[in-house]
């Protein structure tokens, strides 16, 4: 199960963006070109579908407003819209495009939400229940159980994307899972792991240490515990001359090493799209260039899908990294362009002369003047 195409309008950076998805998609491009924003529409429509959630949550507890999601680049349209083709496995196509802006009161406010399998809509809004009440355009179709029923398992699959964005920081606070519920920058990180059954946590964390020794050599044991107030910690062992010594929480833990474990559990949990936020933060090259591989190995072992924003060479210079896998990010005048490596000319020259992804692409997404930044201070 996976998504297929994703098309934004006046979302954020796009102003009109159409790209087909891959099962391994990588973002690259300049700082601030959009690369978390287009990750961020997914989000969007995740947080719609969680029960939890819904279009007037997901809008101003996360992303405080309309007005601040619709794309400065937008002229007349005052309406945002995200829409997306999803495979389900079933054999026909599903595509679901919500398109909002908002009223006198600031709300957001449904325009169009369309739903369709293969050949069939299953739903059109607005519809005449709406135009009899315009109230029920403050609420879509998909994140109500009793309105859904037809495209549930659209809704589903919205709902357990998954991302990540760990900040070492939070993680290492005491008070961390404090009114956090699934937070993506780690908030309740430890909270998740604790809340797994102890079965499925213990396995996960024996498959994770195995693979942290590879990039933490001196780490003998990780094993997670609540504290006498019920706060979750990790602890982990690390080589010590004495037998008992050697044990430390998170809070004495490296960014690097509390960066990979977040991303090696994220990676176990669950098989719905993973959605990435520069994995290789905090990491050793020689660990980053090995990221893709486990990408792809999960890829082929529970077809699940996963989107990463990055700026590492080394992550992209990996051999098995394919042109129509990455999707190149160029501001322009009037909103960031998004186009497929492949069909960009002069990268799929570059690859065919011999070049890597990385050699290909990270000199097109470069700042053009930023070895002016070697100048800062000269002056003073």
């Amino acid at each position: 199960m996976r998504f297929t195409r994703i098309r934004l309008e006046n979302w954020r950076n796009f102003l009109d963006v159409s790209v087909p998805l891959e099962n391994r998609v990588f973002l690259v491009g300049p700082n601030a070109s959009g690369k978390s924003n287009f990750l961020d529409a997914i989000r969007f429509l995740r947080d719609v579908a969680d029960v939890q959630g819904g279009i007037q949550r997901a809008v101003s507890s996360t992303r405080r407003s309309v007005s601040e999601i619709r794309s400065l680049y937008a002229r007349r349209n005052p309406n945002v819209a995200v829409e997306v083709e999803v495979d389900l496995g079933d054999g026909e196509p599903w595509v679901y495009r919500l398109e909002f802006a908002q009223d006198n009161q600031r709300r957001p406010l449904v325009k169009r939400e369309l739903v369709t399998h293969g050949e069939t809509t299953l739903l059109s809004r607005p519809n005449k229940q709406d135009e009899k009440d315009p109230e029920l355009l403050t609420q879509t179709h998909l994140e109500q159980v009793n309105t859904n029923r037809k495209f549930r398992q659209l809704a589903d699959f919205f709902a357990k994307v998954r991302y990540l964005h760990l900040v070492p920081q939070l993680v290492r606070e005491p008070d961390r899972s404090t009114g956090r519920v699934n937070d993506p920058f780690g908030g309740d990180f430890l909270e998740q792991l604790a809340t797994t059954s102890s079965k499925t946590r213990e396995s996960r964390l024996k498959r994770i240490t195995s693979a942290l020794r590879a990039a933490v050599p001196q780490l003998q044991e990780l094993t997670l515990k609540r504290d006498e107030r019920g706060v979750p910690h990790l602890l982990v062992r690390y080589k010590h001359w004495r037998p008992t010594a050697g044990w430390q929480t998170e809070a004495q833990l490296s960014d690097g090493t509390i960066r990979l474990l977040g991303l090696l559990w994220v990676v176990l949990d669950g098989t719905a799209p993973l959605l990435l936020e520069e994995p290789e933060l905090s990491l050793h090259t020689a660990v980053v260039r090995h990221i893709p591989q486990m990408l792809a190995r999960l890829s082929r072992k529970n077809d699940r899908q996963v989107l990463v924003s990055t700026h590492s060479a080394d992550l992209l210079s990996d051999e098995g990294i394919g042109a129509e896998e990455v999707l190149v990010l160029e501001p322009l005048k009037e909103g960031t362009h998004v186009e497929v490596a492949k069909d960009v000319e002069q990268i799929r020259a570059l690859l065919e002369g011999g070049l890597s992804v990385a050699d290909a692409v990270i000199p097109r997404t470069s700042p053009k003047d930023a070895d002016q930044l070697a100048l800062f201070g000269a002056a003073l």
